[in-house]
């Protein structure tokens, strides 16, 4: 999974009826693009994700 800051990253809710959660990556900790990185939630909560397999990359490039 690789990303760039600025991209979206949503974590898919697990359970019916749980929302998603989405947020903007605003640093990118691993090498070349990879995870960790650190997101900034929509409630404002910023904190460093290892995304799982519920979990998917917008690019910004595709956002529109």
């Amino acid at each position: 999974m690789q990303a760039t800051v600025g991209d979206q990253l949503v974590q898919h809710g697990r359970v019916v009826g749980q929302h998603d959660k989405i947020g903007e990556i605003v640093e990118v900790l691993g090498p070349k693009g990879s995870p960790p990185f650190r997101v900034r939630f929509e409630d404002g909560h910023v904190g460093v994700c290892s995304p799982g397999p519920d979990t998917e990359i917008r690019h910004k490039e595709t956002q529109m």
